[in-house]
């Protein structure tokens, strides 16, 4: 038997602290668990578990992160499915995750991700972030809505176009729903709540999406370089790998500038690939706590949306800085905004700073320097 190398060792002892901190937290709750406790379930030293996660709350956000990775893919709806039936597939999604009042009196065990928001609103380092990765999981699911059809809308009626604030308030009902299953188990209905989410889809809301103005856009200058970004790489939102190697847009976005995605999407040519890699100064804490999001609304969308309304942005955690590097950006922070344009498997185009990724996205595939123009885009 062949012995393992350092790499090898260091992931098989990750994958036992992560085991050994999803038991110690199902059976004792965030609060109570001990580091102590989960080494000696691990089998291995407490400095073994500080190697591999810099805190418990660290920990805590890579175990509910895993869980939502690896949880069983639900089976994909066929075309059809109206913006108003996706919704209440998704809410019922979400609401299954939850505790719920059990049968006489009795109520389900506290769930695992119990203590989420209250670490979350612990520390306004951590609250910001958060706040971006609404922002992203808003535009995911509103593009999801405008690909699928309206329900109570004639052939003559007018495309429904954006729906990212729809989007906002059924997370906003969503998350609401959770921290009232845990705060007050048996006072939430989960039928108005899906309910609720289905009547959402037909509200006419005044959702445009204004192009930033071109005066604080940077140009995308001209590029002439090779593209080797890590040959697989793992897009939260269809919760399978995907290869980068191809045409079309990337752009790294810190925590804190994920809004900038929805301008990188909506700026994109048609048919054009579209990533977004998620990148932090903080990857031992906060790259968990943005897989955990992104996965987590992922999940519920696969199981709500046919295959065709599934967003073309791609979503891709980069905790190393695999990706980053190979895109040019060889220090992340938090705030960092840098895409580029990729073309016959070079980069042919790049923007830094805010405004980058509308920049990227409109810039010709060519070797051009050009400022990006403002996209065409018609909302009704």
């Amino acid at each position: 038997m062949s012995r393992l190398n350092r790499a090898q060792v260091q992931e098989r002892n990750r994958a036992k602290v992560l085991a050994a901190a999803r038991d110690e937290f199902t059976e004792h709750g965030f609060r109570d668990a001990k580091v102590d406790a989960i080494a000696e379930r691990a089998g291995l030293t407490r400095g073994a578990v500080y190697s591999n996660f810099p805190g418990k709350r660290a920990l805590y956000f890579a175990v509910l992160a895993d869980v939502a990775e690896h949880a069983p893919e639900p089976p994909h709806p066929k075309p059809g499915r109206t913006g108003r039936e996706a919704l209440g597939a998704f809410a019922r999604s979400w609401i299954s995750q939850l505790p719920l009042a059990g049968t006489e009196g009795q109520q389900d065990p506290p769930r695992l991700g119990r203590y989420l928001m209250p670490e979350i609103l612990a520390e306004e380092w951590i609250r910001r972030p958060f706040a971006q990765l609404m922002k992203l999981d808003a535009v995911l699911l509103g593009l999801a809505l405008e690909q699928s059809p309206r329900s109570g809308v004639r052939a003559a009626d007018p495309l429904p176009g954006r729906l990212v604030r729809i989007a906002e308030a059924t997370l906003t009902t969503l998350y609401g729903a959770s921290q009232l299953a845990d705060a007050a188990p048996g006072f939430i209905d989960p039928f108005n709540v899906v309910g609720t989410c289905e009547r959402l889809a037909d509200l006419r809301l005044d959702d445009t999406w204004p192009p930033p103005h071109l005066a604080f856009v940077p140009p995308a200058l001209p590029a002439d370089e090779p593209w080797a970004p890590p040959p697989v790489a793992v897009d939260l939102v269809r919760g399978r790998p995907v290869r980068l190697g191809g045409d079309g847009v990337l752009a790294v976005l810190g925590l804190h500038r994920l809004e900038a995605a929805e301008e990188l999407v909506r700026a994109a040519p048609a048919g054009a690939a579209v990533t977004a890699v998620l990148a932090t100064a903080s990857p031992g804490e906060l790259g968990p706590l943005a897989r955990l999001a992104v996965a987590d609304l992922g999940g519920c969308l696969r199981g709500a949306f046919p295959e065709s309304a599934w967003p073309r942005l791609r979503v891709v955690p980069d905790e190393s800085g695999a990706v980053a590097a190979a895109a040019g950006v060889a220090v992340v922070g938090d705030g960092t905004e840098a895409a580029v344009r990729l073309d016959g498997g070079r980069i042919v185009a790049r923007a830094h700073g805010r405004g980058a990724c509308h920049a990227a996205a409109s810039a010709p595939a060519g070797k051009r320097t050009c400022r990006a123009p403002a996209p065409t885009v018609r909302f009704s």
